[in-house]
């Protein structure tokens, strides 16, 4: 595969993954309402897991084809470009005001989850039983965010959060629930197929450049998985529901560590390189502590703060190239 096909592909993978993700999100939203879910419980679960869609298809993938380095390497990255990049660009565009209670519960959640990831690492190894742990942890927190949705979100948050379940939901004239799994079918289909574009165009890039699947997966590939969830959030923040955006990114950082590593290591135990070790697991539980004192003072992530989480990203991306 020559420079130029290999580009072509990432392209075209990433564009089937962003239809794919937004496809199977859509999809189930409308199942949930459907099923007559509660819009906060939608909200603060389908779509927060949703928008971690092409990460687990792309780190499944990755996976079985015992590339564990891209692997991790892509849970890791997402979740560095989540907060460096989609919270810093967004806070550039628009200052995030925090309202949502959601947001403050779910911080220390995130927290905690990164932190075990780092801690599982240290072996070199994240075993199937470890990974089975990461995933009841996850099933733990939904059932928790569940509970949050139902009795602890204040009025204002939940008409907030409902209104952007609407504009994700898909609404047919009849047959709903045929629509709905129809359109979750086809996101899975587009997210296998753009997983599979990407990994392959990226390996390429990544052999010709003399890069390891560890620097591709931690930035083209990461970077590539975000920038639909990145396109959503400055929409969110137009509409001054930049908190949304926010709650979006923690809920998906849980999702990914304990989620997609989690079954991917309950898959396939998952070798975890030594530099990822070293550093960017540190880096990854770092820009989650950050968030603190966004979340205790002045609820606010101000322009100034944005912009420096933007800049920490290039010097962290400056780490990893030279």
């Amino acid at each position: 595969m020559s420079v130029a096909i290999a580009v072509l592909a990432v392209l075209a993978g990433l564009a089937l993954l962003a239809f794919g993700g937004e496809a199977l999100v859509r999809g189930a939203v409308s199942l949930a309402r459907f099923l007559q879910v509660r819009p906060a419980v939608i909200g603060l679960t389908v779509v927060a897991m949703g928008t971690s869609a092409p990460e687990l298809a792309v780190s499944l993938l990755a996976a079985a084809g015992g590339k564990g380095d891209l692997a991790v390497a892509n849970v890791v990255g997402s979740n560095i470009f989540n907060i460096a990049v989609i919270v810093g660009l967004t806070a550039v565009f628009v200052p995030i005001t925090v309202h949502l209670s959601a947001v403050r519960l779910e911080w220390p959640v995130m927290v905690a989850i990164s932190a075990a990831g780092l801690l599982l690492a240290q072996d070199g190894r994240i075993s199937r039983l470890e990974g089975g742990g990461l995933l009841l942890t996850l099933a733990l927190f939904i059932v928790y965010m569940i509970r949050v949705a139902r009795s602890e979100v204040r009025p204002p948050d939940a008409e907030q959060i409902a209104s952007t379940v609407d504009a994700r939901t898909v609404r047919p004239a009849r047959h709903q629930l045929g629509v709905d799994l129809g359109i979750v079918l086809l996101g899975i289909v587009l997210l296998v197929a753009g997983a599979d574009l990407l990994m392959h165009g990226a390996v390429t890039i990544a052999e010709l450049a003399g890069l390891s699947h560890r620097v591709i997966g931690l930035t083209i590939v990461a970077a590539g998985t975000g920038m639909p969830e990145l396109a959503t959030s400055l929409v969110a923040a137009r509409r001054g529901q930049a908190d949304i955006a926010l709650a979006n990114v923690l809920g998906s950082n849980i999702f990914n560590v304990a989620g997609v590593l989690g079954l991917v290591s309950l898959v396939t135990p998952q070798i975890v390189h030594p530099e990822t070790i070293r550093m960017d697991l540190w880096w990854m539980v770092g820009y989650a502590v950050a968030l603190f004192p966004i979340i205790r003072t002045g609820m606010r992530v101000s322009r100034l703060e944005g912009a420096a989480l933007l800049v920490t990203y290039g010097v962290y991306v400056g780490l990893l190239l030279r």
